[in-house]
């Protein structure tokens, strides 16, 4: 007869866990999410599911991580019905089934899981797993949208600059492309610094499009870097600057810009040997800091 663990002791089991899992401890971390999952706790399963999804501590195991997740997730846990969801869409540990990975994530989303509120929104936007929606993909890019989740901000941030399943808005755009650039969006960043050149819900302004495409440009964004590159080559927002025309276009021709290959062909044309040795040098040094 197995006698059954207190329910302190359980909790013990996944606090420490827990506690493993902040330092990195991997390994024991693995052992006490183990002993709580083994009682029921939905916490520990979706944890336990997680290491082997990462493979923290133990080999990748998408079968085992699906098991942990799907414990946790008939339980009502809503990260796990999140990340089971993501098991049927992605194909892992399970055979592919788009309604499957929505069934899942609905439930989450439901309980109010940003991340499957934004994973939803990306499903219906697509047509995958449910009929594609662009109203349905706005109201759950909204929800997580309000909770904070960056991604959800910039995807509800672009539905309104283009008005898709929902009235164009670029006021509304710029809000939320401020809101995901400030946790560090590229891509709300880059988006931002064109509603600014433009001047579309925001007074036009070359100094700060240069501002938010130079925060985009530092994380390495193409498009970014491109665009920098003409607002000095232009002097728009900064002053004429060749070398740094250069660096950017050069830097952006790296990342597969392939517009960028022009700009770079005219800033070398209008500058001496050594502003090209001195550009050369700054892209060298930009890229060894990044």
């Amino acid at each position: 007869m197995k006698l059954s663990t207190p329910a302190g002791q359980i909790t013990k089991y996944y606090e420490d866990g827990e506690k493993c899992l902040a330092s990195k401890d991997y390994s024991n971390a693995l052992k006490c999410f183990k002993k709580a999952a083994d009682q029921g706790h939905a916490l520990a399963q979706n944890y336990m599911g997680l290491l082997y999804a990462r493979k923290l501590g133990v080999p990748q195991d998408f079968k085992k991580a699906e098991y942990w997740f799907r414990q946790s997730a008939e339980q009502g846990e809503p990260m796990a019905q999140n990340n089971l969801g993501l098991m049927y869409a992605r194909g892992e540990g399970v055979a592919q089934d788009y309604h499957q990975a929505a069934e899942w994530l609905l439930k989450a989303a439901e309980q109010g899981n940003s991340e499957a509120q934004y994973n939803l929104g990306f499903m219906y936007a697509k047509g995958q797993g449910v009929p594609q929606d662009d109203e349905q993909a706005v109201h759950w890019f909204r929800k997580a949208a309000e909770q904070g989740d960056e991604v959800a901000q910039y995807n509800l941030g672009f539905m309104y600059e283009k008005g898709i399943g929902i009235a164009q808005d670029y006021q509304q755009a710029v809000f939320l492309y401020s809101m995901a650039a400030g946790q560090g969006s590229a891509d709300a960043a880059l988006n931002l610094g064109g509603l600014y050149d433009s001047g579309e819900g925001v007074e036009q302004d070359y100094k700060q499009a240069v501002n938010w495409w130079k925060k985009a440009a530092e994380k390495g964004h193409a498009v970014a870097q491109n665009n920098l590159g003409l607002m000095y080559a232009q002097g728009l927002g900064v002053s004429q600057d060749y070398i740094e025309a250069y660096k950017w276009f050069a830097l952006s021709s790296m990342g597969g810009e392939e517009r960028a290959f022009n700009g770079l062909k005219t800033a070398e044309s209008l500058m001496t040997e050594e502003e090209i040795s001195e550009a050369k040098e700054l892209v060298e040094e930009w890229k060894s800091s990044h």
